[in-house]
């Protein structure tokens, strides 16, 4: 399927920001967090917890501030404007990690959360673009395209700071490394990112109006009075909320719970790199199969994926038991996200598509508090972070439940 510049310019933002959710979320910060902790005399799984709360904390801010945002960015040139306001906040937390004191695991945690809210609320923006950049018969392609380019895309810083880490081939300290990945991260984000600004516009939107603010309030407030009709996108934001709780969580809490098993750094960094490479051509095949059996029907058969490896992760004792559940995670973890947010763009009214992925992120931001919360409690009450990973089961059951009575929108394909 040729792409054109418009659809392009949305996946190359993937390619870029992409790289932000394996450096930054998933493998080097926290990696580098849980040393920090470590010298300070914290315990393996309180710093779990710990970090658990720092995605809890910076989700919910992002999280108050959604709907609004998305409301005021439905008039013409907000979006834009918006979308670059929160890519700059979170590029510029990206690079004050360079800054912080080695023994300060505090106000690491701290900038964390900002570039998390930068990097979150710029996603806001993005996710609502693909009803502006593709057709409803494209968008599940579309979709799938931009969260698999974007985990290609993210191996290539990824596979360069392993390779200058496991040869030591820069006369540089282990520090000055990690400061380089931080840097690298923020200049890869920014690059490709370029695309999106140059080509991507608003074309659905309302028009503008002399107290956008005011009336942005007034919009979301009847929204919410007549919520009744939207039934059926209010069932499957809920659906959401639960199944994509899980997601995160697992993908957001990976790393600690790797170290908490014992597994060394390098093999973790290794793990996360190859879950990133499945992850490609999964998450391609499952928007073409979104195409013959529907997207609905492709995210319930991710859901069941996801009970497997809470189930499994009960189990885990080795380096192979994670290897395993790293790669059925690189199977349906982009898929599920993709068909997710497609399906979602399209059963909403386009012309107020920011309004309504105001709520999806919300949504799906307020579950990504309960998740890695629930986790970090769980394993600091009972010393044992595989039983956090295995109490995530019920939100994926709940999750799929309520997805069965989303019922299918009349469109050009089955969804």
């Amino acid at each position: 399927m040729k792409l054109t510049k418009q659809e392009k310019s949305w996946v190359f933002q993937d390619w870029g920001n992409s790289v932000y959710s394996i450096m930054i979320t998933t493998a080097i910060l926290p990696i580098y967090f849980k040393g920090m902790a470590s010298n300070a005399g914290i315990a393996d799984h309180v710093s779990t917890a710990y970090w658990g709360y720092a995605n809890s904390l910076g989700t919910l801010l992002i999280s108050l501030l959604a709907p609004i945002l998305g409301t005021i960015a439905d008039y013409q040139f907000f979006k834009k404007r918006f979308f670059s306001l929160f890519t700059w906040l979170g590029i510029a937390f990206t690079v004050a990690f360079v800054f912080v004191p080695s023994d300060q695991w505090m106000l690491l945690l701290i900038f964390y959360m900002l570039s998390l809210i930068g990097f979150s609320g710029a996603n806001i923006f993005y996710d609502s673009f693909l009803v502006d950049v593709t057709t409803n018969d494209r968008m599940d392609k579309i979709s799938s395209y931009g969260y698999a380019f974007g985990y290609l895309g993210s191996c290539i810083p990824f596979v360069a700071f392993i390779f200058f880490q496991a040869t030591g081939i820069l006369p540089i300290s282990q520090t000055m490394l990690l400061n380089g990945a931080f840097l690298l991260t923020a200049v890869w984000w920014a690059v490709f990112t370029i695309p999106l600004w140059r080509n991507v516009h608003q074309v659905y939107f309302i028009p503008h109006d002399k107290k956008p603010v005011r009336s942005s309030f007034l919009r979301l407030g009847t929204t919410l009075k007549n919520i009744k009709q939207y039934r059926n996108i209010v069932l499957f934001l809920v659906a959401y909320f639960f199944y994509i709780d899980g997601v995160d969580t697992i993908f957001r809490m990976a790393s600690s719970y790797g170290i908490d098993l014992g597994i060394s750094d390098t093999t973790l960094i290794i793990v996360l790199l190859v879950t990133q490479i499945v992850a490609f051509p999964f998450t391609i095949i499952y928007g073409q199969l979104a195409k013959r059996f529907g997207g609905k029907s492709l995210i319930l058969t991710a859901i069941s994926v996801y009970i497997v490896i809470c189930i499994y992760a009960i189990f885990m004792k080795t380096a192979t038991d994670f290897w395993i559940l790293a790669m059925l995670v690189g199977t349906s973890q982009g898929g599920i996200q993709a068909l997710s947010r497609s399906y979602f763009g399209k059963i909403i009214p386009k012309e107020r598509s920011n309004e309504f992925y105001g709520f999806y992120n919300i949504f799906g931001k307020f579950s990504a508090i309960i998740g890695p919360a629930l986790m970090g409690i769980i394993a600091q009450v009972t010393g044992h972070t595989q039983y956090g990973v295995a109490s995530l089961v019920v939100l994926f059951i709940v999750g799929g439940v309520l997805l069965l009575f989303v019922k299918p929108e009349k469109l050009n394909q089955p969804v």
